[in-house]
């Protein structure tokens, strides 16, 4: 019983290492085993064939292994020197040619998929052309065909290929929507990667900053929103009409001095930092804060509460993030988080 219970307690932190990994499998949002457009497919095919590669390797070797064990085992008052194998050179060259017909099979596929995803859609008039930037610690995404200036939301219609610059403004970041694309780096320096997705299911979908940039990286999220083509030609009309200021005098003065010196509304404000237009219409605030009307979880709360947990104090919700703390009194902060959270776009 004692020697059942040290197995058990031996086996136990393998059980949850795999509970643990298999528990984020499945999300069609995030996972790129659950792939939602044909650049994420042609990845994942990739990945099989790999697994099923290795898995193949793994299998022969042990059942190899286990062989020899057995047949070849010392039996008791066994004296004698095995047999050796070294210098066959039938066997040798069996473990050599072996591998590289492994090699080929899975280099021929990748090298073709690298090279198909390597194309260049930037010029293409029939794409949706968006510029990405990566700051510590968000995203803005600049559409320059539209005149449109946005952040942590990619919308984006489900007809179209979809061809992205990908830059940083200050570290070395990384843009991947796991369940439409694989990654690409957004290096400093000035550097512009490019790539290409399609998303052709609607829906929203979780992107992620793939490379360590600061302490706040694994909350550098932002949602990446599909919809079709009419929804998403009323979305660009809604993003370019103006916008009106808050018709208390005293509230209005607040918002332009304090907030839209750096950022915009419509028209109003500056680019400098993320455009609140639509703020209201968002999945979530700061790409962190879920917006919902029935929270379940620390990091979910309506559009407005969230805005004032983020207002307030915006170290607590991302440490390490430019955003200053606005002196704000619990009357203002009440009052721009409700004008921010009605600002929304019917798309």
């Amino acid at each position: 019983m004692m020697n059942r219970w040290h197995v058990l307690k031996r086996l136990m932190p393998l059980l949850a290492g795999m509970v643990l990994l298999l528990s984020a499998c499945g999300r069609a949002d995030l996972s790129t085993l659950r792939p939602q457009g044909p650049v994420a497919e042609e990845q994942f095919g990739l990945m099989k064939l790999s697994i099923t590669i290795m898995i193949l390797v793994v299998i022969v070797v042990f059942a190899i292994a286990l062989y020899v064990i057995i047949r070849f085992r010392r039996r008791p008052g066994d004296k004698t020197v095995p047999v050796q194998v070294e210098g066959n050179h039938k066997l040798e060259i069996i473990w050599t040619v072996i591998p590289i017909i492994l090699l080929i099979i899975l280099g021929v596929p990748t090298i073709k998929t690298v090279f198909n995803l390597a194309e260049d859609y930037t010029k293409d008039p029939n794409a949706v052309q968006v510029k990405v930037t990566a700051h510590q610690y968000w995203w803005e995404f600049e559409y320059p065909t539209y005149g449109i200036k946005t952040a942590q939301e990619l919308l984006i219609p489900n007809d179209a290929i979809i061809s992205v610059e990908a830059k940083t403004a200050d570290v070395l970041h990384s843009f991947w929507i796991p369940s439409l694309a694989g990654k690409v780096d957004t290096n400093p320096g000035g550097n512009v990667n490019i790539m290409y997705f399609e998303a052709p299911n609607t829906g929203v979908y979780l992107g992620k900053c793939a490379e360590l940039c600061g302490p706040s990286h694994s909350l550098m999220d932002f949602k990446v929103k599909v919809v079709d083509r009419a929804s998403f030609e009323r979305w660009v009309a809604a993003q370019k009409s103006p916008v009106a200021l808050p018709s208390d005098p005293e509230i209005a003065e607040v918002l332009t001095t304090q907030c839209l010196s750096c950022h915009a509304v419509g028209a109003n404000g500056g680019q400098l930092y993320p455009n609140l237009t639509g703020m209201g219409s968002r999945e979530s605030v700061a790409g962190i804060l879920i917006n919902t009307d029935q929270p379940q979880y620390e990091n979910e709360g309506s559009v407005e509460d969230n805005l004032k947990k983020w207002i307030k104090d915006p170290q607590a919700v991302k440490p390490g993030t430019l955003m200053p703390q606005v002196p704000l009194s619990d009357q203002q902060l009440d009052a721009i988080a409700k004008y921010l959270a009605d600002l929304k776009l019917n798309y």
